[in-house]
């Protein structure tokens, strides 16, 4: 089993994410949020629901 860490800020529909890996921002509203990640993978997701969730990763360019 190994631990992560993790800190999220919120500044209205923007997130800053924290993690070992480095730092990544979202932006979205009322479900649907575009990602990019601290390794630069970038990904749209959507929240459903009913605790449904749908997740598409975008390619790089």
């Amino acid at each position: 089993m190994s631990f992560g860490f993790r800190k999220t800020i919120k500044i209205g529909p923007f997130h800053l994410n924290f993690s070992r890996g480095g730092v990544g921002h979202s932006v979205g509203k009322g479900g649907v949020r575009y990602t990019k990640r601290a390794d630069g993978g970038r990904q749209v997701s959507v929240d459903l629901p009913g605790g449904f969730s749908w997740r598409r990763a975008l390619r790089r360019r």
